[in-house]
C-alpha cells in the first residue's frame, strides 16, 4: 500500500509539472506587457522596470520559467531579504550562503487589476465554489439514486420511461444552456411563486446585520450545476439495481417472504451502489470545474466568476491561479480516489 501511494503521488507531481509548464507556455505567447497590465497605460519607465524585475520579466524565457517555479514551490530558495519577506511570508528552514531555504504557500504572485495576491482573492471565493458543488453533489446523489431505484422497480412503465428521458435530457443539456432556462424560468417567469431570484452571491450584505448567507440564492445555481450528474446517476443506479434485483439471493429473499421494502432498500440497493460511490467520487472535482459557467450565469461570487471576469479583464495571474488551483484539486481527488479502490479491494494495487 505504501508503495502504491508513493508511486500515485510522484504521478500527481509529474501531472501538476505538465500543467504548470503547459499554463506557463500558453500565458507567456498571448500578447501584452504584464509590466504595463500591472501599472497601467501611463505609468512611467521606472515603475515598468521595477515590475518588470520583481517578476524577472526583464530575462529570458527559461529562467523566467525557473522562477514561477520556485513561486510555485511550497519548499523553495530565494534571497532573505525583508521585501522577500513580506512577498512570500515564509518560513525559514536553513540558510545556503546569502539565500535561504523556506517553506511557504505556493506564491501565484499579483492580480494586474487590483494589485492583491492571487492566493488571497482564491482564499475568498473557493469556499463559496466549494460549497456550491458540495449541495450540487449532495442534490445529484440524493434524487438521482431515488429516481434510479423507483425506474429499476418500475421497469417497462410510464414511471421507468419518464424517468429515463428526464436522464437523457439531463445529459444532453449543456450547463451554460440549462442555467439560461433555469434562471428565466424559476428566477423570473415564476419569482412570485418561488421567490427566487436570477442573480445573487451566497453571502449579501444587511445594513443592520452585515455579511449574511442568503440561501435562496444557491438553489438555481445548485440545481443548473448538479443537473448532468444526476441525469448519469439515475441511469447508474437504474442499471446497477436491474443487475442486482436479477441475482440468486433476491429471489430467495423474496422466496423467504421478505417484504418488498426489505429487499430493496436493505439488500439490493446497497450491492447496487458501488458505481454511484464511483461517479460521486469523480465528478465532485469536475464540478468545481464545471461552476464556471453557472456562476457567471447566475452572478454568484465564486472561483468560477472570479476567473471568467479576470479572463475578460487579461488578468492573466488570476487565470493561470485558478487553473493551477482546479488542477491541484483534480489531481488530489484522483489519488485519495485510487487509494480508497486500494484499500477496499487490494488487488487494484496489482495494476
Amino acid at each position: 500500500m505504501g508503495r502504491y501511494a508513493i508511486r500515485k503521488f510522484l504521478y500527481g507531481l509529474a501531472v501538476m509539472a505538465g500543467v504548470i509548464s503547459v499554463v506557463f507556455v500558453l500565458f507567456n505567447i498571448l500578447p501584452g506587457d504584464p509590466a504595463r497590465m500591472t501599472m497601467g497605460q501611463r505609468s512611467d519607465v521606472q515603475s515598468l522596470e521595477a515590475v518588470r524585475k520583481e517578476f524577472g520579466l526583464d530575462r529570458s524565457k527559461p529562467v523566467q520559467f525557473l522562477l514561477y517555479l520556485n513561486d510555485l514551490m511550497p519548499v523553495s530558495i530565494h534571497s532573505n531579504t525583508r521585501e522577500n519577506q513580506e512577498k512570500y511570508h515564509y518560513q525559514k528552514l536553513f540558510t545556503t550562503g546569502t539565500d535561504v531555504v523556506v517553506l511557504k504557500v505556493p506564491y501565484l504572485r499579483r492580480s494586474y487589476q487590483t494589485k492583491r495576491d492571487v492566493t488571497t482573492i482564491l482564499s475568498e471565493t473557493v469556499p463559496n465554489t466549494f460549497v456550491l458543488a458540495l449541495t450540487a453533489m449532495i442534490f445529484a446523489t440524493l434524487i438521482g439514486v431515488l429516481l434510479g431505484v423507483v425506474s429499476a422497480v418500475h421497469q417497462g412503465t410510464w414511471i421507468d420511461k419518464l424517468a429515463n428521458s428526464f436522464a437523457i435530457l439531463g445529459i444532453s443539456a449543456p450547463s451554460f444552456f440549462a442555467g439560461i432556462i433555469i434562471a428565466w424560468l424559476f428566477g423570473f417567469v415564476l419569482a412570485d411563486y418561488t421567490g427566487l431570484n436570477m442573480s445573487g452571491s451566497l453571502y449579501s450584505y444587511d445594513p443592520f446585520k452585515g455579511q449574511v448567507i442568503t440561501w435562496r440564492n444557491l438553489w438555481l445555481p445548485m440545481i443548473t450545476l448538479g443537473l448532468r450528474p444526476l441525469a448519469i446517476i439515475v441511469q447508474l443506479t437504474r442499471s446497477a439495481m436491474l443487475d442486482v434485483l436479477a441475482q440468486d439471493y433476491i429471489r430467495t429473499a423474496k422466496a423467504k417472504g421478505l417484504g418488498r421494502y426489505a429487499i430493496i432498500y436493505k439488500h439490493a440497493l446497497k450491492n447496487a451502489l458501488n458505481p454511484v460511490i464511483t461517479a460521486v467520487s469523480g465528478w465532485f472535482a469536475s464540478l468545481l470545474a464545471g461552476s464556471f459557467f453557472v456562476e457567471y450565469i447566475f452572478g454568484y461570487n465564486g472561483l468560477g466568476r472570479t476567473t471568467v471576469t479576470a479572463l475578460e479583464m487579461s488578468d492573466f495571474p488570476v487565470v493561470m491561479g485558478s487553473i493551477l488551483f482546479i488542477a491541484f484539486v483534480f489531481v488530489v481527488v484522483n489519488i485519495l480516489v485510487d487509494l480508497l479502490y486500494a484499500w477496499i479491494d487490494p488487488r487494484v494495487k496489482l495494476a
